[in-house]
């Protein structure tokens, strides 16, 4: 069986949390070793897509790439790591699959009926058209494999259907990935509302969880993280709360679920969320001492990401070649 080909695009958007680690980042790093090759990319041209501030767009961009090399990418041997708008196969690519997507696909993606609700003003034609650019960053490599969270399932799939959609019209071309998530974790809770996923926006500040967070604030946070009725420490859909805690500190752990159930058997909430708080602290640490160390210095980040464009460029290129030639687009191919 062949190597899979591995891509996914993370945003630069928000303070990078516990959820975005788990469901993703810690994906990367273990993808990176299967991979041939392990695309990564920090998706600005997404970014736009909401109201903005451009000074600081590019400065959580630089705070993004130095989470992901410290948590362990390694873009000089083992993947590719870019910047989305370094490489503009992508956009070009949106407006060829756009003859391919259908506009009620794309009326029913529950991430633009969340997104545009929250937005006082401008609801852009970009927020409609996002899931046909994560489309078109997947496509044009390739890919095999997406390792997301399970909150980008709608869009891994409306990809798999672009592409199948191009290859019934115009020929075997493009490649329909797999959807990855991790077995467990690929929905971190909100500790204050566990009903809720972690996240940068609509999330509660004391039930988020930073990457780089310091050790006190984690362990207040856990603290005080909302639980459920009764005693147990057992997962079920009627104990939201400590099912979470259990996941994470599986994953913290590098353990299954069923594990910190049965090491936890008659332990009190109170000590329980202790340990959890512990495991992140200890899960976490590493990231966020690299990161100290790495963020600085933003010329070598520049190099780092300008370096890992001239890569996916020559990985896309060639494929939107053959789109725009199986689509009637330009110059003959011979």
């Amino acid at each position: 069986m062949s190597a899979p080909v591995i891509f996914s695009g993370i945003q630069p958007t928000g303070r990078k949390h516990l959820g975005n680690y788990i469901g993703a980042i810690r994906q990367y790093v273990e993808g990176q070793e299967r991979g041939e090759p392990a695309i990564f990319c920090i998706v600005d041209l997404h970014a736009i897509s909401v109201a903005y501030d451009p000074a600081e767009l590019r400065e959580r961009l630089y705070d993004t790439t130095a989470i992901l090399l410290a948590a362990g990418l390694d873009p000089a041997n083992q993947c590719v790591l870019f910047r989305q708008s370094d490489v503009r196969e992508h956009t070009e690519l949106t407006w060829l699959l756009s003859a391919v997507t259908s506009h009620g696909d794309l009326n029913r993606m529950h991430q633009f009926k969340d997104k545009s609700m929250r937005q006082r003003e401008l609801v852009s034609a970009a927020l409609f058209f996002y899931p046909v650019l994560m489309a078109s960053d997947v496509l044009a490599y390739r890919a095999t494999e997406v390792p997301v969270g399970d909150d980008q399932r709608q869009h891994v799939e409306l990809t798999r259907e672009i592409a199948r959609r191009f290859n019934e019209r115009f020929g075997e071309t493009l490649v329909e990935p797999e959807l990855q998530v991790p077995e467990v974790g690929a929905r971190i809770m909100d500790l204050q509302e566990p009903e809720r996923k972690m996240s940068t926006t609509g999330a509660t500040e004391a039930g988020t969880v930073y990457v780089l967070d310091e050790p006190a604030a984690i362990r207040k946070k856990f603290g005080s993280a909302v639980t459920d009725s009764g005693r147990e420490i057992l997962r079920g859909e009627e104990k939201p709360g400590i099912t979470n805690l259990i996941d994470i500190l599986a994953v913290a752990r590098g353990v299954g679920p069923a594990d910190i159930e049965r090491e936890f058997a008659g332990a009190g909430y109170g000590d329980f969320k202790k340990a959890v708080a512990e495991g992140v602290v200890e899960l976490l640490a590493p990231v966020r001492e690299r990161y100290a160390d790495l963020r600085p210095d933003e010329a070598a980040l520049e190099a780092t990401l300008a370096a890992g464009a001239e890569k996916a460029r020559a990985i896309a290129s060639p494929i939107l070649e053959k789109v725009r030639d199986r689509m009637g687009i330009g110059v003959p191919a011979r």
